[in-house]
């Protein structure tokens, strides 16, 4: 199993029967809910890593890598098995997005319609990681449901994140002067 520097190797061949292992070495069906949820929990965080490549603003890019940081964190629950003790993720962590995302949002203009995805290509980014982490969300708690052991912290953590990016993309229209783009109704915009 070692790679250079301490890393396994990323080819291994022993997913091949369509299993994957979890820490402490178990092994699952590569189907099961546990696995859906740490995949889509991966394009999460892909897809905050092209809002980062997006940023123009060092404050954004690096509050985004951040957060790509924690996912990485939630990710580590969850490839531990169901009822295993090793608990990364705290509540402190949904803590912080709802304290940031209250300041973003009393700085914003306030909503008074349902808005578009768009705007700059970052904000559009933005909107992109917002629904992709809705459907992580959605994946852990399919995980929790089916197979149980899905921290409460991984589960809160994705419900404040998705919010978040919507306020994020926000903020990057209006520091862009770009007005977000109403949706009203009907087909029209």
């Amino acid at each position: 199993m070692g790679g250079s520097g301490g890393m396994p190797r990323i080819s291994t061949g022993t997913g091949d029967d369509g299993t994957t292992g979890l820490v402490g070495g178990a092994r699952v069906p590569k189907t099961s809910p546990r696995v859906e949820a740490i995949g889509a929990l991966d394009e999460a965080n892909d897809a905050l890593g092209l809002a980062a490549s997006l940023a123009t603003r060092a404050e954004l890019k690096a509050l985004l890598q951040s957060i790509q940081a924690d996912l990485f964190t939630l990710g580590a629950d969850l490839m531990a098995p169901a009822g295993s003790a090793t608990l990364r993720a705290s509540p402190a962590m949904a803590e912080r997005l709802v304290r940031e995302g209250d300041a973003l949002e009393a700085a914003l203009p306030p909503l008074r319609h349902f808005v578009l995805p768009g705007g700059t290509p970052c904000a559009a980014a933005l909107q992109l990681a917002r629904s992709v982490t809705r459907r992580a969300e959605r994946a852990a708690w399919r995980a929790h449901e089916e197979e149980g052991g899905v921290a409460q912290p991984v589960l809160v953590y994705l419900n404040r994140l998705s919010d978040f990016l919507f306020l994020l993309a926000r903020e990057e229209n209006v520091r862009s002067g770009v007005e977000d783009k109403q949706w009203l109704g009907r087909g029209g915009a």
